[in-house]
Parts: structure tokens; sequence; C-alpha cells
């Protein structure tokens, strides 16, 4: 009797190349402006089965402290007990939980976002870059995510009120990543 074996596809792993990444996010202040920041610390652990990215498995993880909107005294805020709390809840973390093909450059990128210690399910619209072969010969994928979460569900509250009524930071946070994957 002949058995017809059928092989998985090899889980391929693929590594962050952070000096070609950056994860930002962005907020409206005083409701007439944006500030714009970023986590100059953070890690990415992916997988796929063979090249195929609707199989992907994301963890991200981000150092709290490594905040920087260039600006020390905001920077310091954010750490702070008023919104991040860096000493209590050092990283941020988002692990996947699908990701859903649209069309040949687009994903959706399911998962749960955790800000100090509450997690909440969010979706990143993902734009695939493509791939590329570096100098080196390492083969490299390239993604623009992007995505929406209302802060204060996250436990990031603090806020005050203008003169004219209204307040200086919004509730809606935009998260911004552009990444580049390397491959093994």
């Amino acid at each position: 009797m002949v058995e017809n074996l059928v092989s998985a596809p090899a889980t391929t792993a693929w590594n962050l190349d952070l000096s070609h990444s950056e994860l930002q996010f962005k907020v409206r202040h005083m409701m007439i402006s944006t500030v714009t920041g970023e986590f100059k610390e953070f890690s990415v652990n992916a997988a796929t089965e063979g090249d195929d990215f609707t199989t992907a498995t994301v963890n991200l993880t981000a150092n709290v402290a490594s905040i920087s909107t260039r600006n020390e005294q905001r920077d310091a805020h954010l750490r702070s007990d008023d919104f991040f709390a860096a000493d209590q809840f050092p990283q941020l973390s988002f692990a996947s939980t699908s990701m859903e093909k649209v069309d040949e450059e687009n994903y959706k990128l399911h998962g749960n976002l955790t800000i100090r210690d509450i997690t909440k399910p969010v979706t990143l619209e993902v734009e695939f870059g493509g791939l590329a072969v570096d100098p080196y010969g390492n083969l490299r994928a390239g993604f623009t995510l992007q995505g929406k979460i209302n802060r204060k569900e996250f436990g990031l509250t603090w806020n005050a009120i203008t003169e004219a009524g209204g307040v200086v930071v919004a509730d809606d946070i935009k998260i911004i990543a552009s990444v580049s994957l390397i491959k093994g």
C-alpha cells in the first residue's frame, strides 16, 4: 500500500531589521495640530508557512521608556502614571490572531494589543511593499501597517481642557508602522 505523504510547508522565520523600520503614533493636540511620536526600541518576531503571508503569526513588543515625541518634557509625561506608567508596565505588545488577504498588496492583521496590562482586539490595515534581495543575499519583505485605537480603552485617560473648552489630547490614536523583515 502506498501512502500519499503531503509535507507541510516549512516554517519560515522573519526577523525585524530595526534600522529600516519604525513604530509611530499620531494624536491630535488641542484639536488644531498633530503630534507624532515613536517607540525607538521595539522587536517583531514573525513566522509564516513557507512564504505565504496569510499564515503569518506576528508578535511585537515595544519598550515604553523608548517613547519619543522630540520633546523631553512631554516624553517624561507620557512615561508617567498619567499615561503609560512605564515603571510599572515597561512594555506594550501585539500578538496576531490571523492575517486576512484583501488583494495582492493588502491584508488585514487581526490581533490583541496590550497596553498597561489591558488587552483589546485590534485590526491593522497592512500594505505589502514586496520582496527584494538585498546586496548581502538576504530576502526582505516590506510592510506598512496602520490602525486606530481609543487610548482611554487602554487606561491612557489623562487630559486637560483648554480655555475654549477643547481637550488637549484627542482620544483616537493612529498607529503607523513601517517594517523591513529579513527571512531566516
